[in-house]
Protein backbone atom coordinates (compact mmCIF):
# COMPACT_ATOMS: atom_id res chain seq x y z
CA UNK A 1 0.00 0.00 0.00
CA UNK A 2 1.70 3.28 -0.77
CA UNK A 3 2.24 5.91 1.58
CA UNK A 4 0.19 9.22 1.93
CA UNK A 5 2.22 11.45 -0.91
CA UNK A 6 3.62 8.34 -2.95
CA UNK A 7 2.45 7.55 -5.87
CA UNK A 8 0.09 5.09 -6.44
CA UNK A 9 -1.84 3.49 -9.33
CA UNK A 10 -5.10 2.82 -9.68
CA UNK A 11 -6.20 -0.11 -11.77
CA UNK A 12 -9.96 -1.30 -13.39
CA UNK A 13 -10.15 -4.12 -16.18
CA UNK A 14 -13.12 -5.63 -18.61
CA UNK A 15 -12.12 -8.15 -19.49
CA UNK A 16 -14.94 -9.44 -22.81
CA UNK A 17 -15.34 -13.61 -22.31
CA UNK A 18 -16.58 -14.98 -26.02
CA UNK A 19 -19.18 -17.19 -25.10
CA UNK A 20 -18.82 -20.71 -26.08
CA UNK A 21 -22.36 -21.27 -27.88
CA UNK A 22 -22.69 -23.27 -30.95
CA UNK A 23 -24.56 -19.92 -32.69
CA UNK A 24 -24.23 -16.64 -32.13
CA UNK A 25 -26.26 -14.53 -29.40
CA UNK A 26 -29.18 -13.03 -31.63
CA UNK A 27 -29.02 -15.31 -34.66
CA UNK A 28 -28.38 -19.37 -35.77
CA UNK A 29 -25.62 -17.82 -37.76
CA UNK A 30 -22.71 -19.98 -36.43
CA UNK A 31 -19.94 -18.83 -34.35
CA UNK A 32 -17.27 -21.39 -36.41
CA UNK A 33 -13.32 -19.72 -35.85
CA UNK A 34 -10.91 -19.76 -38.25
CA UNK A 35 -13.25 -20.10 -41.70
CA UNK A 36 -13.13 -17.91 -44.94
CA UNK A 37 -14.12 -14.49 -43.77
CA UNK A 38 -17.98 -13.52 -44.04
CA UNK A 39 -19.53 -16.65 -43.94
CA UNK A 40 -21.47 -16.43 -40.93
CA UNK A 41 -23.26 -13.35 -41.68
CA UNK A 42 -26.87 -13.22 -42.09
CA UNK A 43 -29.81 -10.69 -41.99
CA UNK A 44 -30.27 -10.57 -38.39
CA UNK A 45 -26.20 -10.00 -37.97
CA UNK A 46 -26.67 -7.52 -40.65
CA UNK A 47 -29.67 -5.47 -38.93
CA UNK A 48 -31.09 -5.04 -42.38
CA UNK A 49 -34.63 -3.44 -42.32
CA UNK A 50 -37.70 -5.83 -41.28
CA UNK A 51 -35.43 -9.09 -39.28
CA UNK A 52 -35.57 -9.61 -35.47
CA UNK A 53 -33.45 -10.44 -32.84
CA UNK A 54 -34.09 -14.05 -30.49
CA UNK A 55 -32.31 -14.07 -27.73
CA UNK A 56 -29.94 -17.64 -27.40
CA UNK A 57 -31.20 -19.07 -23.94
CA UNK A 58 -27.25 -21.23 -23.86
CA UNK A 59 -26.25 -17.41 -23.77
CA UNK A 60 -28.40 -16.62 -20.77
CA UNK A 61 -27.29 -20.04 -19.22
CA UNK A 62 -23.47 -19.55 -19.82
CA UNK A 63 -24.03 -15.64 -18.80
CA UNK A 64 -25.77 -16.78 -15.04
CA UNK A 65 -23.25 -19.48 -14.77
CA UNK A 66 -20.09 -16.99 -15.05
CA UNK A 67 -22.04 -14.23 -12.66
CA UNK A 68 -22.42 -17.14 -10.26
CA UNK A 69 -19.08 -18.34 -10.51
CA UNK A 70 -18.01 -14.48 -9.96
CA UNK A 71 -20.07 -14.25 -6.56
CA UNK A 72 -22.57 -11.72 -8.77
CA UNK A 73 -26.16 -11.26 -8.01
CA UNK A 74 -28.33 -12.42 -10.81
CA UNK A 75 -30.90 -9.66 -11.48
CA UNK A 76 -34.36 -11.68 -11.88
CA UNK A 77 -35.26 -8.55 -14.38
CA UNK A 78 -32.97 -7.19 -16.86
CA UNK A 79 -33.34 -5.59 -20.41
CA UNK A 80 -30.74 -4.83 -23.66
CA UNK A 81 -30.02 -1.50 -24.96
CA UNK A 82 -28.48 -0.09 -28.36
CA UNK A 83 -25.22 1.52 -27.62
CA UNK A 84 -24.78 4.22 -30.54
CA UNK A 85 -21.33 4.63 -32.54
CA UNK A 86 -20.02 3.84 -36.03
CA UNK A 87 -17.11 1.28 -36.45
CA UNK A 88 -16.74 -0.17 -39.91
CA UNK A 89 -16.48 -3.61 -38.47
CA UNK A 90 -20.22 -2.87 -36.61
CA UNK A 91 -22.38 -3.19 -39.64
CA UNK A 92 -25.97 -1.88 -38.00
CA UNK A 93 -24.43 0.82 -36.57
CA UNK A 94 -25.16 -0.03 -33.05
CA UNK A 95 -24.69 -3.11 -30.72
CA UNK A 96 -26.91 -4.65 -28.69
CA UNK A 97 -25.39 -4.58 -24.80
CA UNK A 98 -27.26 -3.88 -21.28
CA UNK A 99 -26.36 -0.42 -19.78
CA UNK A 100 -28.28 0.61 -16.62
CA UNK A 101 -29.58 -3.02 -15.98
CA UNK A 102 -27.12 -5.81 -16.26
CA UNK A 103 -27.54 -9.21 -15.46
CA UNK A 104 -25.71 -9.69 -12.81
CA UNK A 105 -23.98 -6.87 -10.29
CA UNK A 106 -21.95 -6.52 -6.88
CA UNK A 107 -19.54 -9.49 -7.13
CA UNK A 108 -15.64 -10.42 -6.14
CA UNK A 109 -12.92 -13.01 -6.73
CA UNK A 110 -9.75 -13.82 -4.98
CA UNK A 111 -6.79 -13.69 -6.74
CA UNK A 112 -3.17 -14.90 -5.52
CA UNK A 113 -0.22 -12.52 -6.55
CA UNK A 114 3.19 -14.09 -6.60
CA UNK A 115 5.67 -11.41 -7.36
CA UNK A 116 9.34 -12.22 -7.82
CA UNK A 117 11.13 -11.31 -4.95
CA UNK A 118 8.26 -10.57 -2.62
CA UNK A 119 6.01 -13.28 -0.40
CA UNK A 120 2.69 -14.54 -2.41
CA UNK A 121 -0.08 -12.94 -1.26
CA UNK A 122 -4.53 -13.24 -1.40
CA UNK A 123 -6.51 -10.13 -2.64
CA UNK A 124 -10.40 -9.63 -2.89
CA UNK A 125 -11.06 -8.42 -6.34
CA UNK A 126 -14.61 -6.54 -6.23
CA UNK A 127 -16.60 -7.29 -9.29
CA UNK A 128 -18.71 -4.25 -10.69
CA UNK A 129 -20.82 -6.20 -13.41
CA UNK A 130 -21.33 -8.57 -15.94
CA UNK A 131 -23.53 -7.97 -18.80
CA UNK A 132 -24.09 -9.92 -22.04
CA UNK A 133 -23.38 -8.08 -25.06
CA UNK A 134 -22.71 -8.69 -29.22
CA UNK A 135 -19.25 -8.56 -30.95
CA UNK A 136 -18.10 -6.68 -33.11
CA UNK A 137 -16.37 -7.89 -36.85
CA UNK A 138 -12.66 -7.83 -37.45
CA UNK A 139 -10.82 -5.31 -38.95
CA UNK A 140 -7.82 -6.60 -41.60
CA UNK A 141 -5.44 -3.33 -42.14
CA UNK A 142 -3.59 -4.63 -45.47
CA UNK A 143 -1.18 -1.28 -45.29
CA UNK A 144 -0.18 1.06 -48.21
CA UNK A 145 -1.13 0.50 -52.07
CA UNK A 146 1.95 2.00 -53.69
CA UNK A 147 0.25 2.45 -56.60
CA UNK A 148 -2.58 4.34 -55.28
CA UNK A 149 -0.59 5.89 -53.01
CA UNK A 150 -3.45 5.47 -50.29
CA UNK A 151 -4.34 2.40 -47.19
CA UNK A 152 -6.98 0.13 -47.22
CA UNK A 153 -8.27 -2.31 -44.88
CA UNK A 154 -10.57 -4.87 -44.90
CA UNK A 155 -13.65 -6.39 -43.03
CA UNK A 156 -14.35 -9.72 -41.80
CA UNK A 157 -18.16 -10.31 -40.01
CA UNK A 158 -17.55 -13.52 -39.19
CA UNK A 159 -17.31 -12.56 -35.37
CA UNK A 160 -20.07 -10.06 -35.82
CA UNK A 161 -22.83 -10.97 -33.34
CA UNK A 162 -21.02 -13.84 -31.51
CA UNK A 163 -22.21 -13.63 -28.28
CA UNK A 164 -19.44 -12.00 -25.20
CA UNK A 165 -20.02 -11.57 -21.37
CA UNK A 166 -18.37 -8.19 -20.08
CA UNK A 167 -16.87 -8.67 -16.56
CA UNK A 168 -16.16 -5.37 -15.16
CA UNK A 169 -14.02 -5.11 -12.34
CA UNK A 170 -13.76 -2.19 -9.18
CA UNK A 171 -10.67 -0.21 -9.45
CA UNK A 172 -9.37 -2.59 -6.51
CA UNK A 173 -6.07 -3.24 -8.53
CA UNK A 174 -2.71 -1.78 -7.79
CA UNK A 175 -0.03 -3.31 -9.70
CA UNK A 176 0.35 -4.70 -13.31
CA UNK A 177 1.26 -8.09 -11.70
CA UNK A 178 -1.97 -7.90 -10.24
CA UNK A 179 -3.90 -6.91 -12.86
CA UNK A 180 -2.26 -9.94 -15.04
CA UNK A 181 -3.39 -12.27 -12.04
CA UNK A 182 -6.76 -10.99 -12.08
CA UNK A 183 -7.34 -12.04 -15.66
CA UNK A 184 -5.91 -15.11 -15.66
CA UNK A 185 -8.14 -16.19 -12.80
CA UNK A 186 -11.19 -14.94 -14.64
CA UNK A 187 -9.64 -17.05 -17.65
CA UNK A 188 -9.44 -20.26 -15.59
CA UNK A 189 -12.89 -19.51 -13.73
CA UNK A 190 -14.38 -19.33 -17.15
CA UNK A 191 -12.54 -22.44 -18.74
CA UNK A 192 -13.87 -24.27 -15.48
CA UNK A 193 -17.33 -23.28 -16.09
CA UNK A 194 -16.95 -24.36 -19.82
CA UNK A 195 -18.53 -21.55 -20.78
CA UNK A 196 -15.35 -19.99 -22.85
CA UNK A 197 -12.41 -21.76 -23.84
CA UNK A 198 -10.60 -18.31 -23.29
CA UNK A 199 -8.33 -18.41 -26.03
CA UNK A 200 -6.67 -15.30 -25.71
CA UNK A 201 -4.72 -15.79 -29.27
CA UNK A 202 -8.14 -15.83 -30.74
CA UNK A 203 -9.86 -13.20 -29.16
CA UNK A 204 -12.38 -15.38 -27.32
CA UNK A 205 -11.10 -13.33 -24.01
CA UNK A 206 -9.53 -9.92 -24.74
CA UNK A 207 -8.96 -7.82 -22.08
CA UNK A 208 -9.03 -3.27 -21.64
CA UNK A 209 -7.14 -2.24 -18.99
CA UNK A 210 -7.89 1.61 -17.38
CA UNK A 211 -5.50 2.88 -15.56
CA UNK A 212 -5.00 5.75 -13.63
CA UNK A 213 -2.35 7.21 -10.74
CA UNK A 214 -3.05 9.37 -7.50
CA UNK A 215 -0.60 10.60 -4.44
CA UNK A 216 -1.72 8.02 -1.72
CA UNK A 217 -4.74 5.87 -1.54
CA UNK A 218 -6.69 9.13 0.31
CA UNK A 219 -5.82 11.26 -2.37
CA UNK A 220 -8.78 11.63 -5.57
CA UNK A 221 -8.49 9.28 -8.44
CA UNK A 222 -6.22 11.01 -11.15
CA UNK A 223 -7.69 10.84 -14.92
CA UNK A 224 -8.45 7.32 -16.54
CA UNK A 225 -6.67 6.21 -19.54
CA UNK A 226 -8.16 2.75 -21.34
CA UNK A 227 -5.39 0.63 -23.00
CA UNK A 228 -6.47 -1.69 -25.70
CA UNK A 229 -4.69 -4.52 -27.83
CA UNK A 230 -3.13 -6.46 -25.56
CA UNK A 231 -3.37 -10.59 -26.08
CA UNK A 232 -1.34 -12.02 -23.07
CA UNK A 233 -1.29 -11.73 -19.91
CA UNK A 234 2.34 -10.49 -19.27
CA UNK A 235 1.46 -7.86 -22.18
CA UNK A 236 -1.55 -7.17 -19.68
CA UNK A 237 1.40 -6.77 -17.04
CA UNK A 238 4.06 -4.95 -19.04
CA UNK A 239 1.24 -2.51 -20.24
CA UNK A 240 0.52 -1.38 -16.53
CA UNK A 241 3.77 -1.05 -15.48
CA UNK A 242 4.51 1.52 -18.53
CA UNK A 243 1.57 3.54 -18.23
CA UNK A 244 2.10 3.73 -14.67
CA UNK A 245 5.62 5.22 -15.15
CA UNK A 246 4.09 7.42 -18.26
CA UNK A 247 1.58 9.46 -15.85
CA UNK A 248 3.32 9.57 -12.91
CA UNK A 249 6.20 11.13 -15.29
CA UNK A 250 3.72 13.58 -16.93
CA UNK A 251 2.37 14.80 -13.93
CA UNK A 252 6.05 15.03 -12.13
CA UNK A 253 6.70 17.36 -15.23
CA UNK A 254 3.85 19.39 -14.90
CA UNK A 255 2.10 18.23 -17.81
CA UNK A 256 -1.50 16.32 -18.46
CA UNK A 257 -2.81 13.77 -18.85
CA UNK A 258 -5.41 13.33 -20.86
CA UNK A 259 -9.01 11.07 -20.70
CA UNK A 260 -8.27 8.73 -23.98
CA UNK A 261 -7.96 5.22 -25.40
CA UNK A 262 -4.37 4.06 -26.18
CA UNK A 263 -3.10 0.68 -27.63
CA UNK A 264 -0.34 -1.50 -26.61
CA UNK A 265 2.97 -1.77 -29.08
CA UNK A 266 4.37 -5.32 -28.35
CA UNK A 267 7.17 -4.47 -30.56
CA UNK A 268 8.28 -1.47 -28.54
CA UNK A 269 7.17 -2.17 -25.17
CA UNK A 270 4.90 1.49 -24.77
CA UNK A 271 1.74 2.71 -24.88
CA UNK A 272 0.39 4.93 -27.93
CA UNK A 273 -2.16 7.35 -28.12
CA UNK A 274 -5.55 6.08 -30.38
CA UNK A 275 -7.89 8.16 -29.96
CA UNK A 276 -10.12 10.16 -27.09
CA UNK A 277 -12.16 8.40 -24.54
CA UNK A 278 -15.74 8.41 -25.29
CA UNK A 279 -18.11 9.04 -21.99
CA UNK A 280 -21.60 6.72 -21.50
CA UNK A 281 -23.72 10.06 -23.33
CA UNK A 282 -21.65 9.62 -26.57
CA UNK A 283 -23.30 6.26 -26.96
CA UNK A 284 -26.73 7.17 -26.62
CA UNK A 285 -27.88 4.46 -25.02
CA UNK A 286 -31.69 3.38 -24.96
CA UNK A 287 -33.68 0.05 -24.69
CA UNK A 288 -33.78 -2.16 -27.76
CA UNK A 289 -37.20 -1.93 -29.02
CA UNK A 290 -36.93 -5.49 -30.78
CA UNK A 291 -35.94 -7.45 -27.47
CA UNK A 292 -38.03 -7.89 -24.41
CA UNK A 293 -37.15 -7.90 -20.76
CA UNK A 294 -34.84 -10.81 -19.47
CA UNK A 295 -36.58 -12.50 -16.64
CA UNK A 296 -34.50 -15.42 -14.69
CA UNK A 297 -36.48 -17.18 -12.37
CA UNK A 298 -35.50 -18.46 -8.69
CA UNK A 299 -35.75 -22.66 -10.17
CA UNK A 300 -33.79 -21.37 -13.50
CA UNK A 301 -31.06 -19.98 -11.08
CA UNK A 302 -30.78 -22.87 -8.48
CA UNK A 303 -30.75 -25.35 -11.52
CA UNK A 304 -28.10 -23.47 -13.07
CA UNK A 305 -25.80 -23.42 -9.85
CA UNK A 306 -26.60 -26.76 -8.90
CA UNK A 307 -24.49 -27.44 -12.36
CA UNK A 308 -21.31 -25.28 -10.88
CA UNK A 309 -18.32 -27.56 -10.69
CA UNK A 310 -15.66 -27.02 -7.97
CA UNK A 311 -13.82 -23.42 -8.49
CA UNK A 312 -10.25 -23.35 -8.54
CA UNK A 313 -9.77 -20.96 -5.68
CA UNK A 314 -11.38 -23.40 -3.46
CA UNK A 315 -9.73 -26.17 -5.05
CA UNK A 316 -6.34 -24.90 -4.12
CA UNK A 317 -6.94 -24.41 -0.76
CA UNK A 318 -8.83 -27.62 -0.22
CA UNK A 319 -5.05 -29.42 -2.06
CA UNK A 320 -3.37 -26.75 0.34
CA UNK A 321 -5.64 -27.60 3.76
CA UNK A 322 -6.42 -30.99 3.76
CA UNK A 323 -3.63 -32.71 1.45
CA UNK A 324 -0.92 -31.08 2.44
CA UNK A 325 0.55 -29.69 -0.61
CA UNK A 326 2.56 -26.68 -1.45
CA UNK A 327 0.69 -23.48 -2.70
CA UNK A 328 2.84 -23.89 -5.88
CA UNK A 329 1.74 -27.24 -6.40
CA UNK A 330 -1.92 -26.63 -5.58
CA UNK A 331 -1.69 -23.36 -7.98
CA UNK A 332 -0.20 -25.88 -10.40
CA UNK A 333 -2.59 -28.67 -10.23
CA UNK A 334 -6.06 -26.03 -10.46
CA UNK A 335 -4.57 -24.25 -13.30
CA UNK A 336 -6.86 -26.08 -15.81
CA UNK A 337 -9.46 -28.28 -14.67
CA UNK A 338 -8.48 -32.03 -16.78
CA UNK A 339 -5.19 -32.13 -14.97
CA UNK A 340 -7.11 -31.25 -11.71
CA UNK A 341 -9.47 -34.26 -12.10
CA UNK A 342 -6.65 -36.30 -13.32
CA UNK A 343 -4.97 -35.46 -9.94
CA UNK A 344 -7.85 -36.37 -8.11
CA UNK A 345 -8.77 -39.77 -9.73
CA UNK A 346 -5.18 -40.67 -9.02
CA UNK A 347 -5.48 -39.66 -5.40
CA UNK A 348 -8.92 -40.93 -4.95
CA UNK A 349 -7.14 -44.54 -6.19
CA UNK A 350 -5.72 -44.75 -3.02
CA UNK A 351 -1.92 -42.85 -4.05
CA UNK A 352 -0.38 -40.28 -1.83
CA UNK A 353 -1.30 -36.68 -2.47
CA UNK A 354 2.33 -35.11 -2.57
CA UNK A 355 3.99 -38.24 -3.94
CA UNK A 356 1.28 -37.75 -6.93
CA UNK A 357 1.92 -33.98 -7.58
CA UNK A 358 5.27 -34.26 -7.85
CA UNK A 359 5.05 -37.06 -10.77
CA UNK A 360 1.91 -35.12 -12.39
CA UNK A 361 3.64 -31.63 -12.33
CA UNK A 362 7.11 -32.98 -13.40
CA UNK A 363 7.48 -35.69 -16.15
CA UNK A 364 3.83 -36.36 -16.92
CA UNK A 365 3.02 -32.73 -17.35
CA UNK A 366 6.15 -32.44 -19.56
CA UNK A 367 5.02 -35.45 -21.28
CA UNK A 368 1.29 -33.44 -21.99
CA UNK A 369 2.50 -30.50 -23.25
CA UNK A 370 5.24 -31.93 -25.56
CA UNK A 371 2.06 -34.13 -27.23
CA UNK A 372 -0.03 -31.41 -27.12
CA UNK A 373 -2.55 -33.63 -25.44
CA UNK A 374 -5.55 -33.13 -22.75
CA UNK A 375 -5.51 -35.22 -19.66
CA UNK A 376 -8.25 -36.85 -20.42
CA UNK A 377 -6.98 -38.30 -23.45
CA UNK A 378 -3.38 -39.70 -22.27
CA UNK A 379 -3.28 -43.53 -22.24
CA UNK A 380 -1.44 -43.60 -18.58
CA UNK A 381 -4.78 -43.59 -16.74
CA UNK A 382 -5.40 -42.08 -13.16
CA UNK A 383 -5.56 -46.04 -11.49
CA UNK A 384 -2.53 -46.83 -12.98
CA UNK A 385 -0.33 -44.32 -11.80
CA UNK A 386 -1.86 -44.27 -8.39
CA UNK A 387 -0.59 -48.23 -8.57
CA UNK A 388 2.81 -47.21 -9.75
CA UNK A 389 3.15 -44.57 -6.86
CA UNK A 390 1.69 -47.20 -4.83
CA UNK A 391 4.60 -49.56 -5.44
CA UNK A 392 7.08 -46.87 -4.40
CA UNK A 393 5.81 -46.38 -1.33
CA UNK A 394 5.96 -50.17 -0.80
CA UNK A 395 9.60 -50.52 -1.98
CA UNK A 396 8.48 -52.93 -5.09
CA UNK A 397 10.42 -50.19 -7.34
CA UNK A 398 12.48 -47.45 -7.01
CA UNK A 399 11.53 -43.95 -8.04
CA UNK A 400 15.22 -44.67 -10.72
CA UNK A 401 12.73 -47.64 -12.08
CA UNK A 402 9.66 -45.67 -11.90
CA UNK A 403 11.38 -43.27 -14.13
CA UNK A 404 12.54 -46.00 -16.47
CA UNK A 405 8.94 -47.70 -17.04
CA UNK A 406 6.89 -43.70 -17.02
CA UNK A 407 7.94 -43.66 -21.02
CA UNK A 408 5.87 -47.03 -22.05
CA UNK A 409 3.03 -46.07 -19.50
CA UNK A 410 2.56 -43.04 -21.25
CA UNK A 411 2.68 -43.84 -24.35
CA UNK A 412 0.83 -46.97 -24.16
CA UNK A 413 -0.91 -47.02 -20.98
CA UNK A 414 -1.25 -50.59 -18.79
CA UNK A 415 -0.29 -51.94 -15.44
CA UNK A 416 3.31 -51.18 -14.04
CA UNK A 417 3.09 -54.51 -12.19
CA UNK A 418 2.82 -56.49 -15.12
CA UNK A 419 5.68 -54.56 -17.01
CA UNK A 420 7.84 -54.85 -14.04
CA UNK A 421 7.68 -58.45 -13.43
CA UNK A 422 7.80 -58.70 -17.21
CA UNK A 423 11.19 -57.19 -17.48
CA UNK A 424 12.34 -58.37 -14.19
CA UNK A 425 12.85 -55.15 -12.71
CA UNK A 426 11.35 -55.51 -9.28
CA UNK A 427 13.59 -54.26 -6.44
CA UNK A 428 15.64 -56.94 -4.77
CA UNK A 429 14.68 -56.53 -0.91
CA UNK A 430 16.76 -59.82 0.06
CA UNK A 431 19.14 -59.06 2.79
CA UNK A 432 21.39 -61.63 1.71
CA UNK A 433 20.86 -60.83 -2.25
CA UNK A 434 22.60 -57.20 -0.91
CA UNK A 435 25.18 -58.83 1.35
CA UNK A 436 26.77 -61.21 -1.71
CA UNK A 437 26.52 -57.84 -3.83
CA UNK A 438 28.16 -55.56 -1.05
CA UNK A 439 30.89 -58.32 -0.25
CA UNK A 440 32.19 -58.50 -3.76
CA UNK A 441 32.32 -54.92 -4.22
CA UNK A 442 34.52 -54.48 -1.22
CA UNK A 443 36.70 -57.38 -2.36
CA UNK A 444 37.51 -55.14 -5.72
CA UNK A 445 37.59 -52.21 -4.14
CA UNK A 446 40.37 -52.72 -1.41
CA UNK A 447 42.11 -49.07 -1.82
CA UNK A 448 38.61 -47.55 -1.18
CA UNK A 449 37.57 -49.66 1.38
CA UNK A 450 40.94 -48.44 3.46
CA UNK A 451 40.53 -45.13 2.42
CA UNK A 452 36.73 -45.01 4.11
CA UNK A 453 37.89 -46.75 7.20
CA UNK A 454 40.48 -44.13 7.40
CA UNK A 455 38.42 -40.89 7.89
CA UNK A 456 37.58 -40.44 3.84
CA UNK A 457 33.36 -41.63 4.77
CA UNK A 458 32.81 -39.55 1.38
CA UNK A 459 33.69 -42.65 -0.25
CA UNK A 460 30.20 -44.60 0.76
CA UNK A 461 28.99 -42.29 -2.12
CA UNK A 462 30.98 -44.28 -4.66
CA UNK A 463 30.62 -47.93 -3.01
CA UNK A 464 26.55 -46.90 -3.53
CA UNK A 465 26.91 -45.82 -6.93
CA UNK A 466 29.26 -48.65 -7.73
CA UNK A 467 25.73 -50.74 -5.90
CA UNK A 468 23.00 -49.70 -8.09
CA UNK A 469 25.12 -50.08 -11.11
CA UNK A 470 25.75 -53.41 -10.02
CA UNK A 471 22.25 -54.17 -9.67
CA UNK A 472 20.54 -52.22 -12.37
CA UNK A 473 19.54 -49.56 -9.69
CA UNK A 474 16.88 -52.27 -8.22
CA UNK A 475 18.90 -52.49 -4.87
CA UNK A 476 16.82 -51.52 -2.24
CA UNK A 477 18.27 -48.10 -1.67
CA UNK A 478 17.48 -47.90 2.37
CA UNK A 479 18.21 -51.68 3.09
CA UNK A 480 21.50 -51.09 0.96
CA UNK A 481 22.75 -48.24 2.74
CA UNK A 482 22.03 -49.88 5.76
CA UNK A 483 24.32 -52.98 4.70
CA UNK A 484 27.10 -51.09 3.13
CA UNK A 485 27.47 -48.76 5.63
CA UNK A 486 27.49 -51.65 8.38
CA UNK A 487 30.25 -53.77 6.29
CA UNK A 488 32.54 -50.73 5.47
CA UNK A 489 32.92 -49.92 9.20
CA UNK A 490 33.90 -53.54 9.16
Amino acid sequence: MAAQGEWEAVIGLETHVQLGTASKIFTAASTAFGDDPNRHIDPVVCGLPGTLPVLNQAVLEFAVKAAMALNLTVAEHSKFDRKQYFYPDLPKNYQISQYDEPIAEGGWIEVEVAEKGKETYLKTIGIERLHMEEDAGKLVHAGSDRLAGSTHSLVDYNRAGVALAEIVSKPDLRTGREAAEYASEIRRIMRYLGVSDGNMQEGSLRCDVNISVRRGPDAPFGTKVEIKNMNSFSAIQRACEHEIQRQIKAYEAGEPVVQETRLWDESKQLTKSMRSKEGASDYRYFPDPDLGPIEVSPEQREGWRAELPELPAAKRHRYAEAMGLSIYDARVLTDERPMAEYFEAVVGAGADPKATANWITGDIAAYVNAQRLSFGELPLRPEQLAEMVQMIETGAISGKIAKEILPELLHRGGSPKAIVAERGLGMISDPAAITAVVAELLAAHPEEVAAFRGGKTKLQGFFVGQLMKQTGGKADPKLANQILSAMLKG
